[in-house]
């Protein structure tokens, strides 16, 4: 089976812009994250940017890219066209796309295996990664989606409000009472689902709570979670930023 790793990259952020080339422990992040994801995916990884910027950048590093539509809403969308480009490009077609979040500077490689695992089981279509929050954690946050799986690990929802509801217990205790989940969003894909749920049209449950994975548990589609206990870093503001600059890490 064949994989690729795909990067998407765009510069534009209301939160923090050109943050792909924030600085991270001496490296533009996108070259933290294309290293990483490198160590997994060796020559089929890529960078899928609409900014010659981001592109300037990776091709300094020695990194491979793609440079796709600006009009993408979603990284999945832009996956899905880059996936087209780099199959021409290398001649030769992937069985799965791994979409790699651009801000996760120090991604571990094992969660990159992981999701690259569930794929050991034919039926798979979709894949992604879940996190037992931590006692220190706020599972109330609506900055924080939420899932929950059923016992084979397939995903029944994710929401940002607190699930399920623990109904014998007050909202003080619930983080004791069950075991929450939050997502990590690193996706994968088969290549042909990938090409149908791009060109899905907005689902009301995604509208409603402005997460893209429902647009595709809402038209049937499968997704399944595997669950990581690795810490997660991704960088969201120039605050997220600071407190990573002053972290020690490997490699």
């Amino acid at each position: 089976m064949r994989f690729v790793g795909i990067i998407p990259s765009r510069y534009a952020s209301t939160r923090f812009e050109g943050k792909p080339l924030a600085m991270v422990q001496g490296k533009p992040m996108i070259q933290r994250v294309y290293e990483q994801t490198q160590k997994v995916f060796a020559h089929a990884c890529f960078v899928a940017t609409d900014d010659v910027r981001i592109a300037n950048a990776v091709a300094d590093f020695g990194g491979q890219y793609v440079m796709t539509s600006a009009a993408h809403q979603s990284g999945t969308d832009r996956c899905a066209e880059a996936v087209q480009m780099i199959e021409k490009q290398m001649q030769q077609t992937f069985d799965v796309v791994v979409n790699v979040q651009g801000d996760e500077p120090f991604i571990v490689p094992q969660q990159l295996q992981q999701i690259k695992d569930c794929f050991d089981n034919a039926e798979v279509q979709i894949a992604t990664l879940v996190k037992p929050f931590a006692g220190d954690e706020d599972i109330f946050s609506v900055n924080t989606p939420k899932v929950v799986m059923d016992n084979a690990g397939n995903v029944l929802y994710f929401s940002r409000s607190s699930i399920p509801f623990v109904r014998n217990a007050p909202q003080r205790e619930w983080a004791s009472a069950h075991a929450f989940f939050k997502h990590i969003g690193l996706y994968a894909y088969r290549t042909n689902v990938l090409q149908k749920i791009s060109a899905l049209p907005q689902s009301s449950l995604e509208l409603a709570e402005s997460l893209e994975q429902l647009r595709w548990l809402q038209n049937g589609y499968r997704i399944r979670a595997a669950i990581t206990h690795y810490p997660s870093h991704a960088i969201d503001t120039p605050a997220d930023l600071e407190r990573l600059n002053s972290m020690q890490f490997e490699g």
